[in-house]
């Protein structure tokens, strides 16, 4: 039996193992408000999760198609870009599944000598972590960004209240009034 065929069945069974892992890096309270509200307006987070989890899953299963790819990692690394864990902390969920793909199939992957097909759904998992990581940055990217953008705004706002700074064509007609 192949590796695939297996997942593919036991494809709830990933997802919620693979949740599982995820919502355990978050502090008590929060983790458990992530599993069990089930209600997707009230839990966009957890929802977000589960969603790009199923399309990530099959990415692995079926080979990686690079926008089915992005479109599913993309809301799940956007929300762990901007709470506050580190980068490896941020894309470690990519490589969690890797871990209980071995815990799940170990029987079958022994017992059906099933190596080379690990290697290869962990060498997708590898191509999926490289994706998640680079939307991290695009992410962080455009934090930073947002945050200078902040920062020069109000300089800007502080000096022309305090008369520090002048439009342009009045600096251009006083010019042209001294010439």
């Amino acid at each position: 039996m192949k590796l695939e065929k297996l997942m593919k069945e036991r494809n709830a069974d990933l997802i919620n193992a693979w949740f599982t892992s995820l919502i355990e890096t978050y502090p008590a309270n929060t983790s458990a408000f992530l599993k069990n509200q089930k209600d997707p307006f009230a839990n966009p987070v957890g929802n977000a999760f589960r969603q790009g989890f199923k399309v990530i899953i099959d990415q692995i299963v079926e080979g990686i198609d690079h926008q089915s790819a992005v479109s599913a990692l993309d809301p799940i690394v956007r929300i762990r870009a901007v709470q506050g864990f580190l980068p490896s902390q941020a894309v470690s969920f990519v490589f969690s599944i890797k871990k209980i793909i071995r815990q799940i199939f170990s029987k079958e992957i022994r017992e059906n000598h099933l190596e080379d097909e690990l290697t290869t759904i962990e060498m997708r998992i590898d191509e999926l972590s490289l994706i998640a990581f680079n939307i991290y940055m695009e992410c962080r990217e455009k934090v930073f960004q947002l945050k200078a953008n902040e920062v020069r705004d109000r300089t800007f706002k502080a000096l022309r209240r305090a008369g520090l700074v002048c439009d342009l064509e009045q600096v251009e007609s006083d010019l042209t009034e001294h010439n």
